[in-house]
């Protein structure tokens, strides 16, 4: 039963968001220049639509068409007997060969820095890419795990108890991210 006294707060706006994703496109074409080697890979569950939105503002840019997979990390977690017995475990889809590749991983949040490495470990099982970058809507800290963010829509500091909501309208009907403390 959830405590009576939390809180919720809007800390991003549909606005932000679609700025968030605005930035992200100018700063990829900028670092990575003609996006040819690059690849998107979301991260369950918000992760997919992180990486399609990104790969669509891109394409209306005037870039490259980049292709866009999705990922169920479930196997590779380190907590997986924890997950499994109420979980169910989906199945990742990448139609691309990711070998020689820069391959972008996109995720709604990063917490702990625990998905991260497992996302890493499925990646290099199914080829070896050149170089994995991170996009991450929201930095939340709490790492038990050396793991940083290559872009990064915003960074906030919020206890280990508070959650993250990053709502997308894909899903949600509404872009938004929502925090509870």
């Amino acid at each position: 039963m959830k405590n009576s006294k939390t809180k919720k707060k809007r800390i991003l706006n549909a606005a932000q968001v679609k700025g968030i994703f605005e930035r992200f496109a100018r700063e990829m074409a900028k670092h990575y220049g003609s996006l040819d080697q690059v690849v998107f890979i979301g991260v369950r569950t918000r992760g997919p639509y992180v990486a399609k939105r990104l790969a669509a503002i891109i394409k209306k840019r005037g870039g490259k068409e980049i292709p866009v997979g999705e990922m169920d990390i479930t196997l590779y977690r380190d907590d997986l007997d924890a997950l499994l017995p109420g979980g169910a475990i989906d199945h990742t889809r990448i139609p691309f060969d990711i070998a020689k590749k820069i391959d972008v991983l996109n995720h709604d949040f990063l917490h702990t820095g625990r998905t991260e490495p497992a996302a890493v470990d499925h990646l290099i099982d199914l080829g070896r890419p050149r170089m994995i970058h991170l996009a991450v809507m929201i930095d939340r800290g709490g790492r038990e795990l050396p793991v940083a963010a290559n872009y990064v829509g915003k960074t906030i500091k919020l206890a280990a108890a508070g959650q993250v909501q990053v709502r997308l309208k894909e899903v949600d009907r509404t872009d938004e991210v929502v925090v509870e403390t």
